[in-house]
């Protein structure tokens, strides 16, 4: 039903469908019947005059089934002298059209493409040219009070022409109402907008042009459908569960794949920002959004020729392996993240580059974005419900997993305990250049001013009761293995220091274990550190065990 509960001349906004024919009062008048889509209800509403023109029974633009989108309607109430209720003329009414309409695209190609945003002059608009556009929606701002114009109201909508020009459309005071008709990713067809010179005006703009609502101003719009794919969801999680799934003679016996219909933007991508499922390496194509992967770290670096700060990071899962560009603001952010860790990153997009592959893009300001490092979660070592324990023997068999396991130091002979400095933003250690200046080995930034800090680097051998494995720690891990600070082992003397691991010989701990081992050796990385050695494993977590 037509929900108009007002009081008299109240403000009401309501989207209609023209669907019974105009008519003339008098000589001079127009009324439009409109009518919802849900019952029978009908209101009449006196057109307003700067939209006589559209009326040519019966082929006239307004006619009997088009819908229109109006806004600032006052009601006049049957006590008025009406035998019924009618909405009073208002300027702020949005014609919607149809391209796949033939009628429509007709009026589309015929008033409104012959101009675009370029062909916009200075001796055109002095000399009172009347222009047709036709643009996407790319942006609605916020309503901005202009104090310093006595408390003027502006809404600044952004569009986009088909050549990618961009201009404004401004809406002043009561106009603003007109942006809650329009939507981001419709088409907006402005015919006869005001156009501001900015050089003339007050405007504060670097934009040469922007345009306005003015006096003989009408708009069309085509809205934004969201247009769905069909997405399936567990055609990886089939495919890694072996053979067996795949020979099924009968296909009813085969895997069942769910499937859901996800909307896609105006560019044609799906965003699965506000979908809760895993997907994997294999599902992944182009115009793909809001994406959230749990992978294996298997190389990250920074890109060093270019401006940004933009770090590499190659994850890999069951299903294959991907690069990742990660943007960020000033500087790494993260903490420690290193080869061999299981990283949860949420907010990735995924595109096709120049050589035909797919690759992946974060960006640390967006919304919905987060990095995980699950290997370095306390409450993996120290909540049971997280975590199954693994062997030492299982670590030659399933080396691309994360293992937690239960040991103890063994063989202190071979200990090796140093301290160095390192990069306190990323947790890796720095080195000193021959320039004198010192330079993270991770983010390749000048840490002079930046914060350092002591840090352990460990080497130490674990045992279990069926095997042993040699393997490296530094930071907090480091801490939790030697009890002790780096600072406070510094300070030791030098006999002090070779004879402390000897009081840890037996401890038990309870171990998160990584294969640090890279792949292969990415060649813009033009320096080695000590986690490049040949030592294989690093323990990510330790906790002390009673």
């Amino acid at each position: 039903m037509l929900m108009i509960l007002m009081s008299n001349y109240a403000f009401v906004s309501l989207f209609s469908l023209l669907n019974l024919y105009l008519f003339v009062l008098g000589t001079n008048i127009y009324m439009l019947t409109l009518g919802d889509y849900w019952s029978s209800n009908t209101i009449d509403l006196y057109l307003h005059r700067r939209y006589y023109d559209l009326v040519d029974p019966p082929n006239g633009i307004l006619k009997k089934a088009r819908e229109i989108f109006l806004t600032g309607c006052y009601l006049r109430t049957a006590k008025e002298g009406c035998g019924s209720p009618r909405l009073l003329p208002t300027e702020y009414l949005v014609i919607l059209l149809d391209e796949d309409l033939d009628d429509d695209a007709i009026l589309i190609g015929a008033q409104f493409c012959s101009d675009s945003f370029s062909s916009i002059s200075h001796d055109g608009v002095k000399n009172g040219v009347s222009y047709s556009l036709y643009a996407r929606i790319e942006s609605i701002s916020s309503l901005e009070i202009l104090e310093q114009c006595g408390g003027l109201q502006r809404k600044q909508i952004t569009l986009v022409d088909n050549d990618g020009v961009k201009l404004r459309f401004l809406l002043w005071n009561e106009q603003v109402i007109l942006a809650n008709l329009i939507s981001v990713g419709s088409m907006l067809a402005l015919d006869r907008p005001y156009i501001a010179i900015a050089a003339e005006s007050a405007l504060e703009t670097i934009d040469e042009f922007c345009l306005e609502y003015g006096t003989a101003t009408q708009l069309y719009l085509v809205p934004f459908v969201q247009h769905e794919e069909q997405v399936c969801l567990s055609s990886t999680q089939n495919r890694t569960q072996g053979s067996k799934l795949h020979a099924a003679a009968d296909p009813t016996q085969g895997p069942k794949v769910s499937q859901v219909s996800l909307p896609c933007d105006s560019q044609g991508s799906i965003d699965f920002s506000n979908y809760p499922f895993q997907l994997f390496v294999a599902d992944l194509h182009g115009k793909m959004t809001g994406i959230s992967l749990y992978g294996v770290v298997r190389d990250v670096f920074r890109e060093r020729e270019t401006a940004g700060v933009i770090f590499l990071l190659k994850l890999e899962d069951s299903t294959g392996s991907i690069w990742a560009k990660l943007h960020f603001s000033q500087s790494w952010s993260l903490g420690r993240v290193s080869v061999g860790h299981t990283a949860y990153i949420s907010g990735l997009t995924c595109s096709k580059t120049k050589q035909d592959r797919f690759e992946l893009s974060w960006c640390e300001t967006d919304d919905g974005t987060s990095f995980i490092n699950l290997s370095c979660l306390p409450a993996l070592v120290n909540s049971s419900c997280l975590h199954k324990l693994s062997r030492l023997s299982d670590l030659s068999s399933r080396r691309n997993s994360m293992h937690i396991c239960r040991v103890w130091i063994d063989q202190v002979d071979h200990c090796h305990v140093t301290t160095r400095f390192s990069h306190a933003p990323c947790g890796h250690f720095v080195k000193e250049m021959p320039s004198g200046a010192v330079e993270c080995s991770f983010c390749h930034c000048d840490c002079d001013s930046e914060v350092v800090m002591r840090a352990f680097y460990l080497k130490l051998t674990l045992a279990d009761k069926n095997t042993k494995i040699f393997a490296w720690c530094t930071g907090q891990t480091a801490m939790e293995l030697l009890q002790i600070s780096p600072d406070e082992f510094y300070e030791l003397s030098e006999d002090e220091q070779v004879m402390y691991p000897s009081s840890l010989e037996n401890e038990r701990f309870i171990v998160a274990l990584v294969n640090c081992k890279r792949q292969a050796v990415h060649g813009s990385r033009d320096s080695q550190t000590p986690e490049a050695d040949a030592v294989s494993w690093e323990i990510t977590r330790a906790l002390k065990c009673e």
